[in-house]
C-alpha cells in the first residue's frame, strides 16, 4: 500500500513564542556597541539605532522559521492519498490551536490505522506496512509529525517510519530517490522536468511552504488545503515516474 502525503505548517501561535524572540532581541540590543573608532556622539547613536532596527526587523523572520520547528510550530493541514484514491485533506478553521492540531493529527493517525487494518484483512501481513511517499518526507514531514505528536501526547501508529533510512522500503522520498541521500532537488524542478502542474496551479496563484502562513492569516486556509492536495498529486506523479510505473 502506498500512502502519499504532504503537510503544511505554520509558526508558533502562542504569545510566549513571539515574546521569547522579543526578549532575545532586547538582549542583543543591550550588547550592541559602536566600533572603538567612533568618537562623534551622533554617529555612535546613528550606528546603534541602525543595529537596533536590524535586530527588530529580524524578529518576525525568526518567528516565521518556527514553522519548521516541531517544538514551536504547528501542523495546519495534512494531505494524503492511498494508492490511486483522491487526496484527502485534514484541517480546521481554528488553525494554530492545540485542539485543532490534536484533531488533525488524530484523524490522520486513525486513517493510517484503518487503512493498514483493511490491508491486513484483504492481503498478506506485509500489507500492513504502508510505504510513505513524499518529497523530503524523511527529514521534514515525518520528523515534524513525530515532534508534534510528542508535544501533544499523541501515540502515532506503529507503522509510521519516523526513523527510517533512505533505502528502507517503508519510505519513498522523491527528493532522495532523484538526488541521492546527500543531495537535494526541489519538487518544483522535478515538476518542470516531468511536465507536471506547478505548485499553486490548483488555486491559480504562486504558493510554497514559505507563503503558507500569509495565506492562512488572510483567512485562506481552504486554499492552502487545495494546494496541499495538489502537492500530494504531484508527489504521486513523481513517484510513478521514478519507479517507471508511468514512463515519459
Amino acid at each position: 500500500m502506498h500512502l502519499y502525503m504532504d503537510i503544511e505548517t505554520i509558526p508558533g501561535q502562542g504569545a510566549e513564542v513571539m515574546a521569547a524572540f522579543q526578549a532575545d532581541a532586547e538582549q542583543e540590543k543591550a550588547e550592541i556597541k559602536a566600533p572603538a573608532n567612533y568618537k562623534d556622539e551622533d554617529k555612535i547613536a546613528e550606528f546603534i539605532a541602525a543595529k537596533h532596527a536590524e535586530i527588530d526587523a529580524g524578529i518576525e523572520d525568526r518567528w516565521r522559521k518556527t514553522s519548521f520547528d516541531g517544538a514551536l510550530g504547528h501542523v495546519a493541514v495534512i494531505g494524503f492519498a492511498i494508492n490511486d484514491q483522491a487526496p484527502i485533506t485534514i484541517y480546521r478553521e481554528d488553525f494554530g490551536t492545540l485542539d485543532a492540531e490534536n484533531h488533525i493529527l488524530s484523524t490522520f493517525f486513525a486513517a493510517i490505522t484503518e487503512a493498514s487494518t483493511r490491508a491486513l484483512a484483504g492481503g498478506t501481513r506485509s500489507a500492513t506496512a504502508p510505504t510513505f511517499g513524499g518529497h523530503n518526507v524523511l527529514d521534514f514531514d515525518l520528523r515534524f509529525l513525530f515532534q508534534r505528536a510528542v508535544m501533544l501526547g499523541l501515540r502515532p501508529p506503529a507503522c509510521m517510519p519516523f526513523d527510517a533510512k533512505p533505502w528502507d522500503k517503508t519510505v519513498f522520498d522523491t527528493m532522495t530517490a532523484w538526488a541521492g541521500a546527500r543531495n537535494r532537488v526541489s519538487q518544483d524542478k522535478l515538476c518542470r522536468a516531468f511536465g507536471i502542474a506547478a505548485k499553486g496551479a490548483e488555486i491559480g496563484e504562486e504558493i510554497d511552504g514559505s507563503k503558507v502562513w500569509d495565506f492562512v492569516k488572510a483567512g485562506r486556509i481552504a486554499d492552502v488545503a487545495k494546494y496541499c492536495a495538489g502537492d500530494v498529486e504531484r508527489v504521486r506523479h513523481i513517484h510513478r515516474r521514478l519507479t517507471f510505473a508511468q514512463v515519459a
